[in-house]
């Protein structure tokens, strides 16, 4: 099959289109060749890459046109992050592909409410980017459901992996606090560390995007998780990371009002919205239809971007 994935250099492209290489099929890479691709693999050198600037391309009408144009059987969207950028581009290729794939978000789920969340849950997101994703969401369903459009949507969790900096365990991306952890130093923790953060490998995701090629009569018109088998409370992850480390684990815990004061705005609004979310998703239903297999837990993944970073040197050796 000839398979075009729009955004295939970045964090899930770099794992995923090495295995839809070697499933057999031809791919094409739709990208502003703005990044590469963070591990290296032979299977890059059969794929035919396109330079494309999706955004200005919408703006002027002519990225479905020009992806259709490439004649792709299946198409897979990782960056598409408005619905009306997706309704422009399921109208181009309507008629014209078997399967679409779009990446979706745990996000649209809103609050947890009884976890682990499934598919079914009513959403209920807030914020641009869980609203927008929801509301692409809602788009494809129809279409495949009223209109006989080709297509799924996978809902990814946090994604880690070497390459990319895990939300910590006080849920933003400031390093600091693994390195705090890794020294066996202080860290304070927002409320009582329970909320709950779902953490995703990259890999694992793209072992999903090639699943639900495989089990496409199953998959069309469906919505799946693609998160770890199970997510992990603040204070149990600090603990564990504190561990991997070698280190005991010394955590204080401050209530939200007083926290947020004692870290930068932009770190605070990231908790915030990782705290007001909480996230524990089911995979049970991309476990029976997708046959989805997680290699990895939410531990192990976070810690295979943290042995990359210290091999790197930007976190305190763990040896």
């Amino acid at each position: 099959m000839r398979v075009l994935v729009i955004g295939g250099t970045g964090h899930i492209g770099t794992y995923l289109v090495p295995r839809l290489v070697e499933a057999d099929h031809e791919v094409v890479v739709v990208s502003r060749a703005q990044a590469r691709p963070y591990t290296r693999h032979a299977a890059w050198e059969s794929v035919t890459t396109v330079v494309a600037d999706r955004h200005a391309e919408d703006l002027a009408g002519t990225f479905g046109t020009r992806v259709r144009e490439l004649e792709p059987d299946i198409v897979i969207d990782l960056i598409s992050f408005s619905p009306e950028s997706a309704a422009a581009l399921v109208d181009a290729l309507r008629g014209h592909v078997q399967h679409f794939i779009h990446c979706g978000t745990i996000w649209v789920h809103g609050p947890t409410r009884e976890p682990p969340t499934t598919e079914e849950e009513p959403r209920r997101p807030f914020g641009d980017y869980g609203i927008n994703k929801a509301r692409i969401e809602q788009l494809l369903l129809r279409e495949a459901r009223q209109r006989h459009f080709p297509a799924t949507i996978l809902h990814p969790g946090m994604i880690v992996g070497p390459g990319w900096v895990p939300i910590n365990p006080a849920g933003n991306l400031n390093l600091e606090i693994f390195t705090r952890l890794a020294q066996g130093e202080e860290v304070d923790l927002p409320n009582l560390g329970m909320e709950t953060l779902h953490h995703v490998h990259a890999d694992d995701v793209a072992q999903a995007f090639v699943q639900t090629i495989a089990n496409r009569s199953v998959s069309i018109g469906e919505s799946f998780h693609v998160v770890s088998p199970a997510a992990l409370s603040l204070r149990g992850y600090a603990e564990s990371i504190a561990s991997w480390f070698g280190q005991p684990a010394r955590l204080r815990f401050t209530p939200w009002e007083t926290w947020k004061e004692m870290v930068s705005a932009d770190d605070a609004m990231t908790t915030w919205d990782h705290l007001a979310h909480s996230p524990c998703c089911s995979i049970e239903k991309a476990r029976r239809l997708l046959l989805y297999t997680p290699r990895y837990s939410s531990l192990q993944a976070v810690c295979d971007s943290l042995a990359w970073l210290v091999a790197r040197g930007r976190l305190p050796s763990n040896a």
